[in-house]
This record gives C-alpha cells, sequence and structure tokens, in this order.
C-alpha cells in the first residue's frame, strides 16, 4: 500500500511510531503533485518552502512528543479561498491576483496549532461560486481518475491521485 492510499489515522500511527518522517511523507505528496499536477491543473500555488518548514517542525514536536495532535505532521491542501497571512490568495479569480492577506483565516490558524503542513492553495471556481471547478479564473480542474471529466464540486476532498492526501 502506498502513501497515497492510507488514511490520515494510519499516517499518524507511522509519523509516531517513526516507520516515516513527516519531511518525507510531505516531499511524498510534494512530488506527486509535481507528478500530475500538469494534467490535472488541482492548485493554483504550491507552497513547497512552508511545506517543508512546517514538517521539520512537525518533526521535531514528534520527536520530543511535544504538543501531537492527530493532524501533525500531516500534509493537506488548502482550498484559495481559505487566506493564509502572506501566501498568494486569488480565490479562482484573476481580479485577486497578487493579493497577499495579512491575515489567515481561523481555520488556517487552527490547522497550524494542530500541525498541519500546508502544501499549497487549490484550484475552485472563481470565489467559490459554483460546483464543478470549471470556472477558475485561471483553468479548469480535471478529475484525476478520467481527463475528459469533470472533477466535481470544487469544497469535496482531493484525492492522493490529484497530490493531496
Amino acid at each position: 500500500m502506498t502513501l497515497f492510499q492510507r488514511t490520515i489515522r494510519d499516517l499518524h500511527q507511522m509519523l509516531l511510531d517513526r516507520e516515516i518522517s513527516s519531511v518525507e511523507l510531505t516531499e511524498a505528496v510534494l512530488g506527486q503533485i509535481d507528478a500530475v499536477g500538469e494534467q490535472t491543473k488541482a492548485y493554483l500555488l504550491v507552497t513547497r518552502e512552508l511545506a517543508l518548514r512546517q514538517a521539520k517542525a512537525a518533526d521535531e514536536r514528534l520527536r520530543a512528543r511535544r504538543d501531537v495532535k492527530p493532524l501533525t505532521g500531516i500534509p493537506i491542501a488548502l482550498k484559495d479561498v481559505l487566506c493564509v497571512k502572506d501566501v498568494a490568495s486569488t480565490a479562482g479569480s484573476k481580479i485577486l491576483k497578487g493579493f497577499l492577506p495579512p491575515y489567515s483565516a481561523t481555520v488556517v490558524d487552527r490547522l497550524e496549532a494542530e500541525g498541519a503542513v500546508f502544501l499549497g492553495k487549490t484550484n475552485c471556481d472563481e470565489f467559490a461560486m459554483g460546483s464543478s471547478n470549471e470556472n477558475s479564473g485561471y483553468w479548469p480542474v480535471h478529475n484525476p481518475w478520467g481527463l475528459d471529466r469533470v472533477r466535481s464540486a470544487s469544497s469535496r476532498p482531493m484525492d492522493a491521485s490529484a497530490g493531496t492526501v
């Protein structure tokens, strides 16, 4: 079973048992994003440096068994409507191109406190006004199981074949 077929619970246990580090897990997922990103168009922005910095911090928490939560060290994607302080946010619209929010959304702050690792911002219908992910201001998202198929609602969880866990 590959890392992409495992549940968050399985990955969390693997991190606790030191079978894998968060850096290794994050690099594997980033590799998957690199491998399929051009076909799926799932990400508007990959935050590689931020993800690896957060993964290293998560590994320190895990080694020290300090403040370890179920999401500590787990890579996740954030929909582009969620603001992350000083990380470009467009809500899938060219109108907001270049916007760097001076704050993070509450959910982002909470995920960060849990030790989650942010892979990047996922594409979405412009201002999340749609259900097919075909109406982004940038490009449509393609279904990883069939590139000619509609991806589905932009708020539905992405899967490992699209480069997210």
